[in-house]
């Protein structure tokens, strides 16, 4: 009934008129419209100038920002339908539809975000191989990957985290991920999966303490005025997927094939420098710093919370998605090792 009703919703949302371009593309995602405010943001404005500009007008993007069209899991199914040609969703919920998405999970997989970019990308082996499988699996093509604004710090209301005991009894909102929950879990908190237009509101009702996120993600959120504590782990690091209808997709002529494909790489890289900008701006952690107090976990600590996620969410892993779970995880540590050889 509730795919039902979103389905009816989006498609009054999209019953908009006909205009005079050969080809429109409806580009949704999760995040502000600004692109100096997010990744996808970012991404999505790129993409818009780029393909109306150099298409002479033959292609028109029309943008829903901010979940307009529904939660992450909903619009992906309505790209897969056909309702919308294209999205750029989390991995929480392109989990839904592609599962092994999890394996991104592993804590400290990533030592630095040089790493990180070079592996989540549609240019690593490891992408390559993900790529090849999720438009195998589903009906999508994908556009790119990205990470989705770095790595993940968590917040609360209660206490600073700076060893791994700080973590009991916390209430963390997740994304509906396993892996998630079991990082959570294996800390000794409570995992309290939501889906993101719910956080803000759970958070200032107390319903959970504390949630985890990448520093931009926090900041455009307003995070810092439901929660007094941000504490810098940089235990994962987790993607953005950007994917197309398939059939839409085969069904551009070569032309427009083509300017979707570099459109879309060129707009891939800006989402990921704007990432990079906020993080390093007040836009970032120093805005945040006004209102919370920040504290970044040792290396020493790091290695114990490690030490208490990485064997759960492997074993998570092992056992809800078999072989093929432990093949994609193998294969992305060993592109993690690929480009540690890089530096």
């Amino acid at each position: 009934m509730k795919h039902t009703i979103l389905a009816t919703a989006a498609a009054a949302l999209l019953a908009l008129p006909a205009t005079a371009q050969d080809v429109t593309i409806r580009l949704a995602h999760l995040n502000p419209e600004d692109p100096f405010a997010s990744h996808s943001g970012a991404m999505a404005a790129v993409f818009k100038s780029l393909v109306e500009s150099t298409s002479g007008g033959a292609i028109a993007v029309e943008l829903f920002p901010n979940g307009q069209l529904g939660q992450d899991a909903d619009v992906i199914e309505q790209v897969r339908l056909g309702l919308v040609e294209s999205v750029i969703s989390s991995s929480g919920g392109f989990a839904q539809h592609y599962p092994l998405v999890g394996v991104f999970d592993i804590p400290f997989a990533f030592p630095n975000i040089g790493v990180a970019s070079r592996v989540i990308s549609t240019d690593s082996s490891f992408g390559q191989k993900l790529v090849a499988d999720i438009e195998a699996n589903t009906e999508l093509k994908v556009l790119g990957l990205i990470d989705s604004g770095g790595f993940f710090a968590f917040t609360n209301s209660q206490r600073p985290i700076q060893t791994v005991e700080d973590m009991a009894g916390l209430r963390i909102r997740t994304m509906t991920l396993p892996t998630h929950e079991a990082i959570v879990s294996s800390l000794g908190a409570q995992p309290t999966a939501l889906a993101w237009a719910e956080v803000y509101t759970a958070l200032q009702a107390g319903v959970a303490d504390g949630q985890m996120n990448p520093i931009p993600i926090i900041a455009f959120a307003n995070f810092d005025e439901v929660q007094g504590y941000l504490s810098v782990t940089n235990h994962i690091i987790t993607p953005y997927i950007w994917t197309m209808n398939a059939d839409f997709y085969a069904g551009l002529s070569d032309e427009h094939r083509t300017l979707v494909n570099w459109a879309s790489e060129v707009a891939t890289e800006a989402g990921r420098s704007i990432s990079r900008i906020i993080e390093a701006s007040d836009r970032g952690l120093p805005r945040l710093a006004e209102r919370m107090q920040v504290n970044v976990v040792s290396a020493e600590e790091q290695a114990r919370f490690a030490e208490a996620a990485q064997p759960a969410v492997r074993a998570l892993i092992e056992a809800q998605y078999g072989a093929a779970g432990t093949e994609m995880l193998d294969a992305l540590l060993a592109s993690v090792e690929e480009a540690m050889g890089a530096f």
